[in-house]
């Protein structure tokens, strides 16, 4: 006799308590609001701010428990609301959806989702590189974009140039044919030498001297801080006097602003998670996004993956591998 699969559940790795392993577990399948699609999930990417999450070392995020992790995902629209005017059954999208506060995220076999966070997956690239992209390029954007407004032959100096945001950030200024450098703290990645960006090792020499080597002492037009801590105030001494702007996305601890005031320069936080937790300006998610796709279809973004492959069953190894720093790029886990 064949056996009845049930279709108003599905599989998702729920975290019933901070600090402990993820748990497989058949829950009820969501059903979408009427300014919501339902999305069956191909793929779900990882980020740092999970483990910090699932580690109960995120406050910012607003967690509840139990609840499913991750915040990224790409995958195909299987039924909308009636609210829903811009999206299709059948549709492939790609978003920051969840995993914060009470929202679920995206370890799931499907999500139902706010429409305004979603934008068309590029047609170009796989769902897992597509939902290796959201989180990453929405707060790359907004430092580069929407609070820098880097333009044309201006200079931008990206602490972090190897890491997620950094990588992105990179290629965002690039397509905007500014004049980009990056510190990093080993010889140059791969990724490095391929793009228009000149790197900079801190460890062989200070702020001042890459300062007055790279702009004769004026400072760069834009400084993106990825890292925080030293990193930020590091940032302060290396922007221009008058018009420049340091932009942080880990602007969190106690700093100085001393430096910054005596070059007159500017400053300003970037906090991506606000739209997912307040329910406000979630529409610019999917403006943002658009931006990506548009990128990625014109050959000028890319986003670099771990090699290995894991599934939805393999999430608890996945984040181990990320927790020790093992990854050689950002980490994606196939639901489907």
């Amino acid at each position: 006799m064949n056996s009845v699969i049930n279709t108003q559940k599905m599989k998702a790795q729920v975290l019933e308590q901070f600090g402990s392993p993820l748990t497989i577990k058949e829950i009820d399948k969501p059903e979408p609001k009427d300014h919501e699609v339902l999305v069956k999930i191909k793929a779900s990417g990882l980020n740092p701010l999970d483990i910090k999450i699932k580690n109960g070392q995120a406050a910012h995020a607003e967690a509840i428990l139990p609840m499913i992790l991750g915040l990224d995902m790409s995958g195909i629209i299987e039924k909308i609301g009636k609210e829903v005017h811009n999206f299709k059954v059948g549709d492939e999208v790609f978003g920051l959806v969840g995993g914060v506060a009470d929202i679920q995220g995206t370890l799931a076999e499907y999500i139902a989702v706010d429409a305004d966070l979603l934008a068309l997956k590029p047609k170009n690239i796989s769902f897992r590189e597509a939902a290796a992209a959201p989180l990453v390029f929405i707060t790359a954007w907004e430092a580069v974009v929407d609070q820098i407004n880097i333009k044309k032959d201006q200079t931008i100096l990206i602490h972090g140039g190897n890491g997620g945001v950094g990588h992105v950030a990179i290629q965002i200024a690039n397509a905007k044919e500014a004049k980009v450098y990056t510190t990093i703290s080993s010889p140059p990645s791969e990724f490095i030498k391929k793009h228009n960006v000149i790197a900079i090792d801190y460890n062989k020499s200070s702020v001042e001297e890459y300062v007055t080597k790279y702009t004769d002492g004026e400072g760069f037009d834009a400084v993106l801080d990825t890292v925080g801590g030293t990193v930020l105030e590091n940032s302060f001494k290396a922007v221009k006097r008058y018009s420049g702007h340091v932009a942080s996305i880990l602007g969190w601890g106690m700093h100085s602003l001393a430096p910054l005031s005596f070059r007159n320069a500017t400053y300003s936080g970037v906090f991506a998670l606000y739209p997912l937790l307040s329910g406000k300006s979630r529409k610019h998610f999917g403006e943002i996004l658009s931006q990506a796709a548009q990128l990625f279809e014109e050959g000028k973004l890319k986003i670099e993956l771990h090699d290995e492959h894991y599934n939805l069953m393999q999430a608890n190894e996945a984040y181990e591998v990320l927790e020790n720093k093992k990854s050689t790029g950002k980490m994606v886990i196939d639901i489907d």
